[in-house]
């Protein structure tokens, strides 16, 4: 018997979004809470059905392992007839799923999920769902935005996004909420385009001023991205932060990355952008003097450690000082300047025409 599967999934009628719900596990434990369909993804055909499942998913060489059962394929679907029937480690998961057996025994599982019920599975781990509904809505049209141009570029990939902050935090349907599926709910066909097209609707905590032109930092150069003056989040709990790390812990995170120092020095800012972000930073170590761009630096000691690139450095004998603004990445939406927009009274319109210029809502 043949399967046919589409670029739009058989329990709803918004697009299909692929998300990588975990990337590289040597096993998992997968349960299905009523009838379900094994399906091979590259002969699209079903190779048996079954009622009820709670089994350990591993890969070998030869495929993947249900169990017992030894479907030998490299790619298969698990599909329910309930769209809310599959957990996967605890988690419940809308739509379907495919294990993917990957290289040295590992597997990747991308979840395939009608997209307004992944909007509503990161909507909650992006911004509150106490927040004012407009901040809400303007989030969701954000959101959406953004999956839909991940969905575009990365159709030859086995997967659009991942549930992280590398992309969008998912968490499937153990992460909605009344407030927040109402917003994605009021927002339902609404996105972002620029000139006709989706773009990458990059948001983040708080931008602390200004925000960033992505074109610093990707190969991306378009009008609703160049960055612009907000002073909306003054008040925000982000805007300030503070850190100390030993010269040591940098010089280990640095060289687990592939860089090579030995004992640091002294660390400098070289230059920072209108945004007054750091654009380059000069390692002083015993050996060498090397020059690293700031945003490579934040992401090998760690986003959520050095919140921005937006930093003053001090050194203290063995000890590194940070006097740092704002949190995230800078492009785009600045979430808590949203947030006060929205307790100000503006709409979603006006804050997503605010912080996307030139960018306009359109039904996809």
């Amino acid at each position: 018997m043949n399967y046919q599967l589409s670029t739009k999934n058989s329990f709803a009628e918004s697009p299909c979004i692929r998300v990588a719900i975990i990337q590289d596990a040597a096993s998992l434990n997968l349960k299905v809470n009523g009838s379900y369909e094994v399906i091979d993804s590259l002969a699209k055909k079903i190779l048996y059905r079954g009622n009820k499942l709670n089994t350990t998913v591993a890969s070998y060489k030869e495929g993947i392992l249900l169990g017992n059962v030894n479907p030998r394929r490299a790619k298969i679907l698990i599909k329910s007839a309930d769209p809310a029937a599959l957990i996967i480690n605890g988690r419940r998961f809308s739509g379907y799923i495919e294990l993917i057996k990957k290289e040295e025994a590992r597997l990747l599982v991308v979840n395939y999920i009608d997209l307004q019920d992944y909007i509503k599975g990161i909507l909650y781990n992006e911004a509150s769902h106490y927040w004012p509904i407009e901040a809400l809505r303007a989030q969701a049209i954000v959101c959406r935005t953004y999956a839909l141009y991940q969905a575009q570029v990365n159709k030859a990939r086995d997967y659009d996004v991942t549930a992280d902050i590398y992309s969008q935090v998912y968490g499937g349907r153990g992460s909605e909420r009344l407030r927040t599926n109402k917003a994605v709910e009021q927002t339902k066909g609404m996105a972002l385009t620029y000139q006709g097209k989706f773009f990458p609707a990059y948001f983040h905590a708080t931008c602390a001023g200004h925000t960033e032109d992505a074109s610093l930092l990707w190969s991306i150069d378009i009008e609703p991205l160049k960055g612009r003056v907000c002073d909306f989040c003054r008040e925000s709990p982000h805007y300030k932060w503070n850190l100390v790390l030993s010269k040591n812990e940098i010089r280990d995170k640095l060289n687990a990355a592939g860089y090579r120092f030995g004992g640091i020095k002294e660390i400098a800012v070289l230059n920072k952008n209108r945004s007054s972000r750091v654009a380059k930073i000069k390692i002083c170590s015993e050996d060498k003097d090397t020059e690293i761009s700031a945003k490579d630096f934040r992401h090998t000691i760690g986003p959520n450690i050095i919140r921005s690139t937006k930093f003053n450095l001090a050194s203290a004998q063995n000890d590194i000082i940070f006097e740092g603004l704002g949190w995230g990445h800078g492009v785009g939406m600045c979430q808590w300047g949203a947030y006060f927009m929205a307790k100000q009274g503006y709409a979603y319109q006006q804050i997503l025409e605010y912080y996307y210029p030139g960018s306009k809502i359109a039904s996809y």
